[in-house]
């Protein structure tokens, strides 16, 4: 009798310490779930936001042979200023813009991609500051300049935008344009640094501009995105990122085109 006795009171022991312990547990997933950040949104993990998928278009005809680069070198110094003096981080000068492979070409990139824009933004991110300054230029395939201005860079390093402005002609569609981002010597205008590469304006099919007329500024990066729109994708993550910093868009985008390491630079509001 006793023996039995003992045999019972083991099993509630057991089942007691097996109840106290799941009920920790669910308390514990329970505060887990009800966390939030202090703005008042849940505290997600960054996996719950949807990836961006750039879908690299064809490259267009008329690109010719492989051309661009997407990431500038430079170690002179501007006048009896070394330029290490006044580069703050260890990346280089960086085109925001996908490097397509070509096997035509032995795997050779092409730097560059497609906008829907008549007038389209392009982004760099710039390591340099002044006295250093920029010059931007866009050319048509006949070496025609299109624009050309210089650009006072940032006071930090960062990304920063460059605008065709309104009063520009618009870019043709179909047509294949070059354009070269420079970092010189304000002193004597010797180039430091560059970057180059290639745009073309193209239209999109009545689905997709339908599409694009009923999505949030959330799907339209991803509608841009899959159609090989990088400037317009891009363009929109940042107005994304301006509104709400912790926003995804504007990193995954980086990251689908291998710059995931400038993904939380600063954006210059330039």
């Amino acid at each position: 009798m006793k023996l039995n006795q003992k045999k019972q009171r083991f099993k509630q022991i057991l089942n007691g310490k097996f109840f106290l312990a799941t009920s920790l547990v669910i308390f514990s997933c329970t505060q887990v779930q009800a966390r939030q950040t202090p703005s008042g949104q849940s505290n997600r993990p960054a996996a719950t936001v949807p990836n961006v998928v750039f879908a690299a278009p064809p490259l267009p005809p008329g690109t010719g042979a492989p051309t661009g680069r997407r990431s500038g070198a430079g170690s002179r110094g501007c006048g009896n200023i070394n330029s290490a003096a006044n580069v703050a981080d260890k990346k280089h000068l960086t085109a925001l813009v996908p490097s397509i492979q070509s096997n035509e070409f032995l795997l050779a990139e092409f730097v560059g991609g497609l906008t829907t824009a008549e007038r389209p933004t392009f982004w760099f991110y710039i390591t340099y500051q002044p006295p250093f300054t920029g010059q931007f230029i866009l050319q048509d395939k006949d070496e025609n300049v299109v624009y050309k201005t210089n650009v006072i860079l940032p006071a930090k390093p960062g990304v920063m935008r460059i605008s065709l402005p309104s009063n520009l002609p618009p870019l043709e569609i179909g047509k294949v344009y070059n354009w070269y981002f420079n970092i010189t010597c304000e002193s004597d205008a010797q180039r430091i640094s560059s970057v180059n590469g290639w745009i073309q304006r193209t239209s999109l099919n009545t689905s997709v501009e339908t599409q694009l007329q009923n999505a949030t500024p959330q799907q339209k990066v991803s509608l841009y995105a899959s159609n090989g729109i990088w400037y317009e994708a891009l363009t929109t993550a940042a107005e994304l990122r301006r509104n709400n910093s912790n926003d995804q868009n504007w990193a995954n985008l980086l990251q689908e085109v291998g710059l995931s390491e400038i993904a939380s630079a600063a954006i210059a509001e330039n």
